[in-house]
């Protein structure tokens, strides 16, 4: 297998990868209305998929065909399992694996992985070699932060000697959380150090970018290789498509009834419906004729219930 990320036109555009929210079925419905140059899964604990639990997680690295390139996000602090997840995620056909060091969750963290990674490089380093040993013909990244309770430059030293395949850095401290802006301007730095260790391995930016055009505009600006965006995705499978000029709220509450049927025809038995509560509201917001809708949405169970309510909204509307 080849190195996708090498044939890539930069500014590579990423969709970031967020629990409960990049399913498998958003990520199709992404795929059909704006596709990104690459996708992530939700992040997967490798521990879990070394366990007799291991049949719930599998749901988590479900993709379609017209997903690739696709990368999937594992999680864990012991080098066994994540080298038995990666023989997995090559079995499974993924184009990549992604190696998440930066989720300040206190369940991941209390494990020893995500962010508490940062605070042990030695075992970040082992871990990385653990997951290549697994899978050595697929490309491996590392999506972190670059600090704990301060900017850690050496951190981001330490996991580049791991020549890696692109390392992806939410701009902001563990301690910081998202509850400061992003800082870019450190980005001209952490390259100065890569050029250093290893010139191939790829710069990517994450934090606070919204759109595809604020992406490029960073990436021209701080010299990096690529963006990844999260938030902006919400309600707007449409984002990186840049031909579509504007989105109507007909068209949104189509699409959303679209993606209600996706994921309880993938999800079922798995998931609860209510996770999709938080896109009911994503698809909605902007519009100020559709908070009664939201209110109503909020209060289904099924794509079919909701389905009846957007029906008689749309009726009513348009």
């Amino acid at each position: 297998m080849s190195n996708f990320w090498e044939k890539l036109k930069k500014p590579i555009k990423i969709l970031a990868p967020m629990a409960n929210v990049t399913d498998a079925a958003f990520r199709s419905i992404i795929a059909k209305y704006g596709k990104p140059d690459v996708f992530y899964t939700e992040f997967v604990s490798a521990d879990g998929l070394c366990s007799l639990g291991k049949k719930k997680l599998l749901v988590d690295l479900k993709f379609s065909k017209k997903e690739h390139p696709i990368v999937a996000q594992l999680f864990s602090a012991n080098p066994e399992k994540i080298y038995e997840a990666a023989k997995l995620a090559v079995r499974l056909g993924f184009d990549g694996i992604d190696i998440n060091m930066g989720c300040p969750d206190r369940a991941v963290e209390k494990q020893g992985a995500g962010a508490a990674l940062i605070k042990n490089p030695n075992l970040a380093r082992e871990i990385i070699r653990a997951t290549k040993r697994g899978a050595p013909k697929l490309p491996i990244s590392v999506k972190t932060r670059f600090g704990y309770n301060k900017v850690e430059l050496s951190w981001i030293e330490d996991i580049l000697k791991e020549n890696l395949a692109a390392l992806i850095i939410h701009l902001r401290t563990r301690h910081e959380m998202s509850s400061v802006p992003a800082q870019w301007d450190l980005i001209p730095e952490i390259v100065k150090i890569k050029n250093k260790i290893n010139k191939k391995t790829l710069i990517i930016g994450n934090g606070d970018i919204l759109s595809v055009k604020e992406g490029i505009e960073k990436c021209k600006k701080y010299g990096c290789d690529g963006f990844m965006i999260g938030r902006g995705i919400f309600g707007n499978p449409w984002l990186f498509n840049n031909k579509k000029k504007k989105v109507t709220l007909e068209e949104k509450l189509k699409v959303l009834i679209e993606h209600m049927k996706l994921f309880e025809k993938i999800f079922k038995g798995f998931k609860s419906f209510a996770v999709m509560k938080k896109h009911c509201k994503g698809y909605t917001l902007g519009f100020e004729n559709a908070r009664s809708l939201r209110e109503r949405l909020m209060e289904t169970n099924s794509a079919k219930e909701a389905g009846l309510v957007i029906k008689k909204f749309l009726k009513k509307n348009f």
